[in-house]
């Protein structure tokens, strides 16, 4: 709706605006021409015929004013471009910036390296003295706690520093980051333009020399687009990254701010809790979470000014000050927190209250409680009252015995009837069940009312204590977290000082040994000072050499980095050519397989049809022709196209230069052409796409045209590169894109022949399959014929899913062009705004010129005129292109219809094919249900018995187990709770009060879920105990029957086993029957308990879903009071919907007792008859289930009642929420008449918008007859004006045109020197003026025609006036010479005077123009400066680096040279070690040999062995000088590289930054020198123009001083012969004046309509706006009806599931059905036997009307008299004509009678009776209250009436069915009975009349008149009596069903 209303809004916007816009340029055309004829008025000197010069002096003014708005142009554009520069100028100065804060962080990371380098060194200083003093402990025997301090000391240096220092360094490396990050873009940009080269490179090897040129230039483009997007990234980066580093000092100064304050805040809190700790040890409870976290943050501060103290000796005295501060502090926070101690109290009291506050509600809900239990007992009591209901059914009982007794009595007489009146028994018991039934149910659905009442006003309690249950946990939980935090709190503190004890404890301790330490160290400090400044120097160096380390190991690792980043992205781009070739794999595989399809086609196509092949064969040779020859065509396109390109590149240059200086309107219009080509070329797109799916399904046949294909899309990617550049060759492409989409139709038509034959085979098949279904036999042969057809249709279906994909595509492609349709016009309302946009600007200047000329009012519309003019070329224009675009859509509709016909086939096919399935699937189906039908119904019978004593023996258990669980443990969960509440204090003795409250509620909530399970099994229980009733029912039936088989079997013993065993044959049929029943019930039965036990489950959720609801609701009812309205429906529903279920299965188990109770009856019977006697055991087992099921019943009266509390308290609720529905319906209905009222208003809008649209159209067609009398009152003046002159404006236009060429000579010279754009303007500007003169002299012609044809008119009137008029021709001539002249030398000086003023202007804008250009000189020459100035610091900071880099390198080596003596060193003392130890050995030798005596030969080895050690220490040496030099060689070099690297890398980036800005620099200075330039040469051309315009001046001015002394010379002479003419003159004055005035007035007319039209339009956007925010509201209001609708279609669907439920019931009474249905069927067989024995009883009944055929009744006669008095007078002689035809005397002898006097027969007739003694016998016929108004109608109808009444028996045969029998009681019998009787005598009637029509109908048997059976009455009239037994009990006379007893009497009255 939304989106509708807004098309509709923007539709009605755009029609007026467009109306508002003709109407505008109406107005302005009107006002214009008004002020034209006024200024003619004014400017008319003597005669009308200047005009002609004051519009050429018009065009000359509009055409200088439009040199100036264009040089105003220039000068505009020449100020942006001045922005522009002042633009780069700023962004300079932001990069040096940049480049200055880069500076800074080098110096600041350069700071911090130096900074940890110092750091380091005092840290192994340190280390030193301390091993210095441990060593010197050792020797003189010290203690060891020295090395605890030693180490300490690594930890310090983390935990003592700044914060703010770590994060100025963390900022640091983000920023450095950052760096990486973004010359990793560069790199990865980088790495794409390589791949670029590479991917051109290698199709330059693959492509011809033509395509490798046109991607070359592709490629270039997109290179030079990466260039541009690089350098601006760059340029965007670095200035952000200045932006950043602002933000991280604010940041940096903020966060140290913060620290400072912070450190105080912290100091003062520790001070406090010092104090607070010496005063109280104990501390307070209640402490809040802040204060914790800053005693834990404490601690580790403690713990760092401990160490602190251990490492700095210097500053123990003052660490010891601080100790006692904090000690003080901690004092005062203790005062603070005593404080907190006492304000948590007072919260504690406040809860108590809140608590106590809280038990007060809780009584008092208590005895609400109280008092609803109470009316609960009231309501039951009366329930109780209701019990009468129960004695009336024991009475219904009582009746029903005695109506058995004396169907028992009737049995002992009739012993036949024995069976007959066995089964009528049982009808009668089931009919007083069914009354019984009924009358349950009525009480029951007044029990489910009351106990619906009941459950509401239970739920309501139920809500409000759970309500204040939810409160009451919410506050114990409050209690509880309240308690458990005080506890932490109290742990916490207590914790903290223990700690704070023993902390200060080893302080104090600390500090005695610390003392002691002192006094050592410092002896020890004096001696070790002297080893420091040694080792310092030594420590500094390494400490450099390290940082140099850190530095280059740091940059290696950036290098890694980079290298990694450029591995992944090669890898990359590996993996995306890996997919691409993976795509063109799968995609040659499925050209594969089209391939191999089409070939299987067209095998098949031609073993089908050879000669339809050889047909194809030639079609897709000449297609092939066809194809070859357009390849061929594009070819030559393609040549055609290489060498445009060249032309265009050329002429491209020449473009570029000149679209740079356009204007920009026409840059406008050139955006819009290129969306429209761009529109075009995706249109082209489209279409070529398609062409190549087309072409690649026609070339899947061979595979020569598959490579011809390929070099075919070559040529066609080649061509769609070049048409971009060119529009010419779009259109050839277009064209040959048509005749190819032709091509392609024809082809689909070929196709959907195919289609249409496979159709036809399809259908051909189908028939095969309908007549080969008709033998079974035969179905596995169809099944594998259907087999192949299958396979062929999913053949087809595929090649159709393959269309379809592809006309999915061309949807989409379609979606597409919609989309750029969408762009499209989107771009025209941006050129509409732009359009406006331009208007506006154009007034402005109009305001402008205005102010400073007023001159130039009417110069500015005829610019507007133009500019309309413009406009609407443009209008035009769009509306061609709109064309073609409606045409692609023509084109892409007809795609569409083709798409949507062959998915319609596809459909069809496809639905054939499942039909097909379908059959198969059903014939299977069927054979498998029977089988499984036939074994379920086997196992079935086998388990029901089972079932039903398992599931018996489970519900007595469950029943007895679930009640007592419960309650044992809620007693002992009190007990517990009682036990635990002894051991706390007061403060803990109020919260466990609260604990016992909650644990109270929760043994209420336990309570109420036993009520559900109790009720739940009481529900189980209901269903039970009416079971019971009905066994006990069962149990008298069959007590009865034994008593009438007792009386039975002593008299008639032997007949009755003959009987019996007839019985049991048919009782043996029904006790099967009945099992196959039974087995159904016990199935059914399970399946009611598993469906109750669901229903168990889902009150259960129901319940909890109940409580968070109720949760829900509180929470709610504060936002809503709906949404509270909207959860109590719900529950109401939801107890409506469990009162439903649990009646459908009461209702259920009631039918399934009756069925029962039946099977019962007659299993009873038939097994008595059988065995002579009843199990005893079965009848004990049915009594013990009586029992339980009556106390299951009391329980379930019990929950009812329960329940209808809750029922009435719901429908109270329901009442309310029904008034409130009603409230709502009714503001809907008021919303509703609103809303037609709307509507209605909005039709009445439509209808006055359409007769304003009929006003505009009249007042348009007014304007146009104003025009029209405008026009003629011209023709009129003009008609005027040639009869005063009819000289030709000739002159003046030679004149015109004489100045126009003076001109034109003029332009080349100025034009060789200035630009080209000038040569446009002046172009454009010629055109124009060529326009204009042409304009002028269609007018001239016009004229002279119209001069012409009135000249011819009136020649004979000249011919009388021709003396005069040629005297008058010649003073006019030469007074229009003279006037001429001078008004051209006036226009002259005007536009002289005009032209030096926009001289003197372009001067003035070229001088400011210049000083721009001179202050931009001078402020580039500043940039240079300073860029200089950049680069000599650069490369002093270089120079500064590369000495500071020589200088690290010297130490480093240095450092690696003493690394190298050191470790020489080592080795030289291993050396000397290993050859002490091999002396040792020899001396140990010498001396073994000493005690040997071998001593000389010891000497020679010692020597040996000295000489072999010398040698070996030299090896040794010289070995490690070599390995030392080798490895400073290898550092140098490394180093050297990774330098070298380094300063590559700079001098590049230094490169490309200094070449950038030199080129930029070399462009500005370009550009500069070249504008200067232009603008030195405007100067001096102008100059030259100035004097050439001064010259001129002086020769016109002296011309027109001697022509104006001629002149006045002139007019002295020609005065005196104006005079005469001056009488002439005044006429056409007066006409004139008179015409001027009706001009006047039809200006004002116009002003008027213009006012009008301006507020009519005002109206209608005030109308349209009110009606759009209607509509809105409307949208609105309908959104939330939706919503409102929604909500009832979820409260539908949920009704819904209920029906299903319902009719899953009703399911199980079809069932039932089905069962009463076959014993109606054996009724039906009984009633045929009763027909057969009617029959007989009418052929006897037949025979005694034969033999009573004279005889006439005299109960008929009686009547008839009597009937005959009781008559008026007036028609009594009817009468006795009547009871003349009954005894046969004819019509001529009754009137003979009648005709004479009356008295005759009526004497005789009541002589004959003797008086009144007829009234006495009169039969069964009272006066009826409508008798009295029955007086007036006459005798024959009344007679036909008391026949119909008498022939009506009130009581029925005993013919009828055993169904039609009721008890005596019953109500409605008459009427009943009534109906089978009339059938029964009219049956008869018509039977009589049939057989002997010649007798008379009423001499007929006596049951036609007479009733057989009266009702029971006390009269004892003989009519009323019963008939004697020996009469026939059966009226025989059979009636047509037609005639009914009525007719037949009047067909007798008649006759």
């Amino acid at each position: 709706m939304a989106s509708w209303l807004g098309g509709l809004g923007s539709g009605l916007g755009q029609s007026l605006g467009q109306v508002g816009g003709s109407l505008s340029s109406l107005t302005g055309q009107i006002s214009s021409f008004t002020k034209d004829i006024l200024l003619e008025g004014a400017e008319e000197v003597g005669d009308a015929a200047t005009e002609l010069h004051v519009s050429n002096s018009r065009l000359r003014e509009i055409e200088s004013i439009n040199a100036a708005q264009k040089f105003e142009n220039e000068r505009l554009k020449k100020v942006c471009g001045d922005l522009e520069e002042k633009h780069e100028a700023a962004e300079l100065q932001i990069k040096q910036l940049s480049i200055e804060y880069r500076n800074q962080l080098q110096q600041k990371e350069v700071e911090i390296s130096h900074l940890k380098a110092r750091q380091n060194a005092l840290q192994e200083q340190l280390q030193k003295v301390q091993t210095a003093a441990q060593s010197a402990q050792l020797g003189a025997g010290g203690v060891p706690p020295a090395a605890t301090s030693a180490s300490y000391v690594p930890v310090v240096r983390h935990s003592s520093g700044f914060e703010g220092d770590d994060m100025d360094f963390g900022d640091i490396i983000w920023s450095q980051q950052e760096i990486n990050r973004l010359s990793n873009e560069v790199s990865r940009l980088e790495s794409e333009v390589d791949h670029w080269k590479q991917i051109a490179l290698s199709s330059k090897v693959q492509g011809t020399n033509d395509a490798e040129q046109s991607e070359i230039c592709k490629l270039q483009n997109i290179v030079k687009e990466l260039k541009q997007n690089l350098s601006q990234g760059i340029d965007e980066h670095q200035h952000e990254l200045s932006v950043l580093q602002d933000a991280h000092r604010q940041k940096l100064v903020e966060i140290s701010r913060r620290h400072r304050e912070e450190l105080s805040e912290y100091e003062e809190r520790i001070e406090e809790l010092e104090n607070q700790l010496q005063q109280d040890g104990v501390g307070a409870d209640a402490m809040n979470d802040s204060k914790s976290s800053e005693q834990r943050k404490k601690a580790p501060s403690l713990e760092g000014g401990k160490v602190e103290e251990l490492q700095v000796v210097k500053d123990l005295e003052d660490e010891i000050r601080k100790l006692n501060h904090k000690l003080s502090s901690a004092k005062e926070e203790n005062k603070i927190l005593l404080k907190e101690q006492e304000l948590a109290k007072v919260e504690k009291i406040q809860i108590t209250q809140e608590y106590e506050n809280l038990k007060s509600d809780l009584s008092m809900l208590q005895s609400s409680v109280a008092e609803q239990d109470a009316l609960l007992k009231e309501q039951e009591k009366k329930l109780q009252s209701k019990t009468p209901l129960l004695e009336d059914v024991v009475r219904l009982q009582q009746a029903l015995l005695e109506a058995e007794n004396e169907i028992a009595r009737l049995s002992s007489l009739n012993q036949e009837r024995l069976e007959k009146e066995l089964t009528s028994a049982q009808h009668e018991n089931e009919n007083v069940l069914s009354a019984y039934t009924e009358d349950q149910n009525s009480e029951l659905s007044q029990l489910r009312q009351d106990l619906e009442r009941k459950e509401r006003e239970l739920n309501e309690s139920i809500a409000e204590r759970e309500t204040l249950i939810a409160e009451l946990e919410e506050l114990d939980k409050q209690n509880q977290e309240a308690t458990q935090h005080m506890i932490t709190l109290k742990q916490q503190l207590s914790k903290q000082h223990t700690e704070t004890d023993s902390v200060i404890k080893q302080l104090k301790f600390d500090i005695d040994f610390e003392r002691k330490k002192v006094s050592e160290l410092e002896n020890e400090k004096m001696e070790a000072i002297k080893e420091l400044d040694s080792q310092k120097e030594k420590l500094s160096q390494c400490s450099y050499a390290l940082n140099d380390l850190h530095i280059s190991k740091r940059q290696l690792q950036d290098n890694i980095k980079d290298l990694q980043e450029q591995l992944r992205k090669a890898q990359d781009c590996n993996l995306h050519n890996k997919k691409e070739m993976g795509e063109l794999q799968q995609k040659l595989k499925e050209r594969e397989e089209e391939l191999s399809v089409s070939s299987g086609k067209l095998t098949e196509k031609s073993n089908q049809e050879p000669n339809y092949t050889c047909q194809d064969l030639k079609e897709r040779e000449v297609e092939i022709a066809k194809l070859q020859n357009d390849i061929s065509e594009n070819k030559q396109l393609k040549e055609d196209l290489e060498k445009s390109l060249s032309d265009l590149r050329t002429e491209n240059g020449k473009l570029i230069a000149a679209i740079e200086e356009l204007k920009q309107e026409l840059s406008d219009a050139i955006s819009e052409k290129n969306k429209v080509c761009l529109e075009k070329d995706t249109v082209v797109e489209a279409l070529k796409m398609e062409k190549r799916q087309l072409e690649s399904e026609l070339n899947q046949t061979e595979e020569r045209l598959m490579e011809q294909a390929h070099k075919y899309k070559q040529t066609i990617e080649e061509l769609s590169n070049a048409r971009s550049m060119d529009t010419t060759a779009l259109q050839l492409e277009h064209e040959r894109l048509v005749k190819l989409n032709q091509e392609k139709d024809f082809k689909i038509d070929e196709l959907k022949r195919n289609i249409e034959q496979m159709e036809n085979d399809h259908q051909e098949t189908k028939e095969m399959l309908t007549t080969s279904l008709g033998g079974q036999k035969q179905l596995t042969e169809l099944i594998k014929e259907k087999e192949v057809f299958i396979e062929k249709f999913k053949n087809q279906a595929l090649q159709v899913k393959q269309e379809l994909e592809e006309y999915m595509k061309v949807s989409k492609k379609q979606d597409v062009l919609k989309q750029n349709l969408e762009e499209k016009d989107r771009s025209l309302a941006v050129m509409k705004e732009e359009n406006n946009h331009l208007k506006e600007e154009i007034e402005r200047l109009k305001d402008q010129q205005n102010r400073s000329t007023p001159v130039v009012e009417p110069k500015t519309l005829d610019i507007i005129i133009e500019l309309e003019s413009e406009v609407t070329q443009l209008k035009v224009i769009k509306n061609n292109l709109e064309e073609e675009i409606e045409v692609h859509k023509k084109t892409i509709e007809d795609l569409n219809l083709t798409t949507v016909q062959l998915q319609q086939s596809l459909q069809e096919q496809r639905k054939e094919i499942d039909e097909s399935k379908f059959q198969c699937e059903q014939m299977n189906v069927t054979h498998e249900r029977l089988s499984l039908e036939k074994d379920e119904e086997i196992k079935n019978l086998q388990k029901t018995i089972e079932q039903i004593k398992t599931q018996l023996h489970k519900e007595r258990q469950i029943i007895q187990t679930d009640s007592s669980d419960l309650f044992q443990e809620t007693k002992v969960q009190t007990l517990n709770g009682e036990n635990g509440n002894e051991k706390h204090d007061l403060s803990k003795a109020e919260i466990e009060r609260l604990v016992k409250g909650i644990k109270e509620r929760e043994m209420e909530i336990k309570l109420l879920n036993e009520k559900n399970v109790s009720l739940s099994q009481q529900i189980d229980q209901l269903s039970k105990d009416e079971v019971g009733k009905l066994t006990r029912i069962i149990q008298e039936k069959d007590l009865e029957i034994q008593a009438l088989n007792a009386r039975v079997s002593s008299a008639s013993y032997r007949q009755d086993v003959l009987c019996l065993q007839q019985q049991l044959q048919a009782y043996v049929m029904e006790r099967e029957q009945v099992l196959a029943v039974l087995s159904e019930k016990t199935r059914e039965n399970s399946q009611l308990k598993t469906e109750y036990r669901n229903i168990m489950d889902m009150v259960a959720a129901k319940e909890a879903a109940l409580v968070r609801l109720q949760e829900e609701n509180q929470k709610l009812s504060n936002r809503s009071e709906n949404s509270s309205q909207d959860m109590s429906r719900e529950t109401i529903q939801n107890l409506s919907r469990i009162i439903r279920e649990k009646d459908i299965e009461i209702d259920a188990l009631s039918q399934k007792c009756q069925t029962l109770l039946t099977v019962l009856q007659t299993s009873s019977t038939g097994t008595e008859n059988a065995s002579g006697g009843v199990n005893s055991n079965q009848f004990e087992e049915l009594l013990q289930e009586r029992d339980k099921l009556k106390q299951q019943v009391k329980k379930m009266e019990e929950w009812k009642q329960q329940v209808i509390t809750t029922v009435q308290n719901m429908q109270h609720e329901s009442a309310h929420l029904q008034e409130e529905l009603h409230k709502l319906q009714a503001q809907i209905s008021v919303e509703s008449d609103s809303n037609s009222k709307l509507q209605v208003d909005y039709n009445g809008l439509i209808q006055s918008y359409e007769q304003n649209e009929k006003k505009l159209k009249s007042f348009s067609q007014e304007l146009a007859q104003v025009q029209h009398s405008i026009g003629q009152l011209h023709n009129t003046k003009d008609l005027l004006l040639s009869k005063l002159d009819l000289v030709t404006p000739s002159v003046a236009t030679a004149s015109f045109i004489s100045q126009l060429s003076g001109i034109q000579y003029s332009a080349p010279e100025v034009l060789s020197d200035e630009s080209k754009l000038l040569q446009k303007e002046l172009e454009q500007l010629e055109k124009k003026l060529e326009e204009k003169d042409s304009t002028i002299r269609t007018l001239q012609e016009n004229n002279q025609q119209l001069s012409d044809s009135v000249a011819i008119a009136s020649e004979i009137e000249r011919k009388s006036q021709e003396g005069t008029e040629s005297e008058i021709r010649q003073i006019k001539e030469k007074h229009d010479a003279l006037q001429k002249s001078l008004r051209e030398k006036d226009i002259l000086i005007k536009s002289k005077s005009d032209q030096l003023l926009s001289v003197s202007e372009n001067l003035s804008n070229k001088e400011n123009e210049n000083e721009l250009l001179k202050q931009a000189v001078t402020n580039l020459k500043e940039r240079n400066l300073i860029l200089e100035m950049d680069i000599r610091k650069l490369k002093e900071e270089n120079e500064k680096i590369v000495a500071s880099c020589r200088e690290k390198e010297t130490e480093f080596r240095a450092l690696q040279e003493t690394n190298m003596q050191f470790s020489m060193m080592l080795k030289e003392k291993e050396f000397e070690s290993n050859s002490m130890k091999e002396k040792a050995l020899a001396f140990e030798k010498l001396l073994k040999e000493k005690e040997q005596g071998k001593t000389g030969e010891l000497n020679q080895l010692l020597n040996e062995v000295k000489s072999m050690q010398e040698k070996a220490v030299t090896f040794q040496q010289e070995r490690d000088q070599v390995m030392v030099a080798l490895k400073q060689k290898q550092m140098e070099s490394t180093a050297l590289q990774s330098e070298i690297q380094h300063l590559r890398e700079k001098e590049q980036r230094l490169n490309q930054e200094l070449e950038r800005l030199r080129n930029h620099l070399l462009e500005m200075e370009d550009s500069y020198t070249r504008e200067a330039l232009a603008a030195e040469d405007r100067e001096v051309k102008l100059r030259k123009k100035v004097l050439v315009l001064e010259q001129k001046l002086v020769s016109s001015s002296t011309a027109v001083e001697n022509a104006s002394h001629q002149a006045s010379l002139q007019v002295e002479s020609l005065q005196e012969q104006l005079n005469l003419v001056s009488k002439q003159r005044d006429e056409t004055v007066l006409q004139l004046t008179i015409s001027q005035d009706q001009v006047k007035q039809y200006a004002l007319s116009l002003a008027n309509l213009q006012m009008v039209l301006e507020q009519f339009q005002q109206e209608e956007k005030a109308m349209y706006s009110a009606e759009l925010e209607k509509q809105q509201k409307q949208t609105a209001e309908w959104r939330k009806k939706a919503e409102n609708l929604e909500e009832k279609v979820v409260s539908l669907q949920e009704s819904l599931g209920e029906a299903n439920a319902a009719l899953d019931a009703a399911s199980r009474l079809t069932e039932q059905l089905d069962v009463k249905e076959e014993q109606i069927e054996e009724l039906k067989k009984e009633g045929e036997i009763r027909r057969e024995m009617l029959e007989d009883v009418q052929n006897k009944l037949m025979n005694l009307m034969n033999s009573t055929e004279g005889k006439v009744d005299k109960l008929l006669m009686r009547n008839l008299f009597v009937g005959h008095f009781h008559t008026p007078k007036n028609k009594r002689p009817e009468v006795l004509r009547l009871m003349g035809s009954i005894l046969g005397i004819k019509k001529e002898e009754l009137d003979q009678l009648l005709s004479e006097d009356q008295r005759g027969v009526t004497r005789w007739v009541t002589g004959w009776l003797g008086g009144g003694a007829g009234s006495k016998s009169v039969p069964n016929t009272p006066l009826r209250p409508t008798y009295q108004n029955i007086f007036n109608s006459s005798f024959s109808e009344l007679f036909v009436k008391f026949l119909e009444t008498e022939s009506c028996p009130s009581l029925p045969p005993p013919k009828l069915s055993v169904h039609d029998m009721k008890p005596l009681g019953a109500a409605g019998t008459g009427k009943t009975s009534s109906t089978p009787s009339n059938s029964q005598m009219q049956d008869s009637a018509a039977s009589g009349m049939g057989r002997r029509p010649a007798t008379n109908p009423f001499l007929a048997p006596r049951s036609a008149a007479v009733p057989l059976i009266t009702p029971a009455s006390s009269s004892g009239h003989l009519l009323m009596k019963p008939i004697s037994d020996a009469l026939p009990t059966f009226t025989p006379l059979p009636v047509s069903p037609d005639a009914s007893a009525g007719a037949v009497l009047k067909d007798l009255l008649k006759q």
